[in-house]
């Protein structure tokens, strides 16, 4: 049996992560350290509460007793690491938050990682194990109107959300050059679907337009994203935490390039016709002064892991925008419980006074 120490998996993709790997593998145990912040939701794991291959630990990946506790409890073949402060408009505002999770607590999962399975005399590692660190296209920076980013590109992180996952991304490989830690990197693009937390664009315009909300689009709304499945994205950390080359890095992304004006009125449009709603508009949009270093462009080109792993993305845009809507529609009290608290009181400060 196969056993993986999750970081972060009451959040948004590490959930998702959860409900991937309890449904493809049988033989397989997850335990799911999450510090519980206000993007870690324990309703994201409400369907498999009773499941014994899912154990979750609250405490911070920060706190190295706790981690190493976790590392002699369970010996983990796998260590993933999902856990981070990612919202960008955050870090503009409170950047030291992002080193302390982004960039200390990776160096701490590495640190206690190295101890659990690194000899030092012999200089080798234990046979079947491996840290795999979730990481983002945001760390290359921004793109011309051509061009793709690949592995080789070189990190040019503009905001300090990427500058922190840039540090992160270096740590990981310092430990693997350093020590010949078995490691691997994965880099995405944007991700959507089911239990994002509602600060990111999509299930903010979902919740937003259902309840006639302004919808605030920054600058002029064409900055340009490469859209992922969230489901899409996991099977790829899957498949390169078990078959991935140890040291190398895996650009994931979605070949699903959209400007953010595209989404909103996709959202609208989706939202208008499916509830039968007229006041879900395009009246509803509201452009906002842009966001302080906005890069204007990402697009990841994915040819290294489909060649090396035979990943490729299944979800189309057009098939996963109804994925992820009819997954917000299905379940408004998740939408109620998530914004009836601080998140109300973020959402104000970011953006009533635009």
């Amino acid at each position: 049996m196969k056993t993986y120490l999750a970081t972060g998996c009451a959040g948004f993709i590490g959930s998702n992560f959860v409900h991937y790997m309890l449904e493809k593998h049988q033989d397989i145990r997850i335990i799911n350290l999450d510090k519980l912040t206000y993007a870690g939701n324990l309703e994201n794991l409400k369907d498999i509460e009773g499941d014994p291959r899912h154990i979750f630990v609250q405490g911070d990946i920060c706190d190295r007793d706790l981690v190493t506790r976790l590392m002699e409890e369970y010996d983990p073949d796998y260590v993933i690491n999902f856990a981070a402060e990612s919202h960008v408009d955050r870090s503009i505002k409170n950047p030291e938050i992002f080193v302390e999770s982004n960039v200390l607590g990776t160096v701490n999962l590495l640190q206690c990682c190295k101890n659990a399975w690194y000899d030092a005399d012999a200089r080798t590692w234990k046979e079947g194990k491996k840290y795999l660190q979730v990481s983002t296209d945001e760390v290359y920076g921004a793109l011309g109107a051509e061009g793709y980013f690949t592995e080789t590109t070189p990190l040019c992180p503009h905001s300090p959300y990427s500058s922190s996952k840039a540090s992160a991304d270096m740590f990981v490989m310092a430990f693997h050059d350093t020590y010949g830690m078995p490691v691997n990197i994965t880099r995405c693009s944007n991700n959507y679907g089911p239990y994002q937390f509602p600060e990111k664009l999509i299930p903010l315009l979902i919740n937003n337009a259902k309840h006639h909300k302004t919808l605030p689009v920054y600058g002029d709304g064409m900055q340009v994203r490469d859209w992922l499945y969230v489901m899409d994205h996991c099977k790829a950390i899957d498949m390169v935490a078990s078959d991935g080359k140890v040291g190398e890095v895996y650009n994931v992304g979605g070949h699903n390039e959209r400007p953010n004006i595209f989404i909103v009125k996709t959202v609208i449009a989706q939202l208008h016709d499916r509830l039968k709603d007229d006041g879900i508009s395009e009246e509803l949009i509201t452009h906002v002064a842009d966001r302080l270093g906005h890069d204007r462009r990402y697009g990841i080109d994915p040819t290294k892991i489909k060649n090396d792993l035979g990943w490729y993305p299944e979800t189309p845009f057009e098939k996963g925008i109804v994925l992820t809507i009819d997954w917000y529609l299905a379940n408004p009290e998740w939408m109620d419980h998530v914004t009836s608290g601080d998140y109300q009181k973020y959402y104000e400060q970011m953006y009533k006074n635009k």
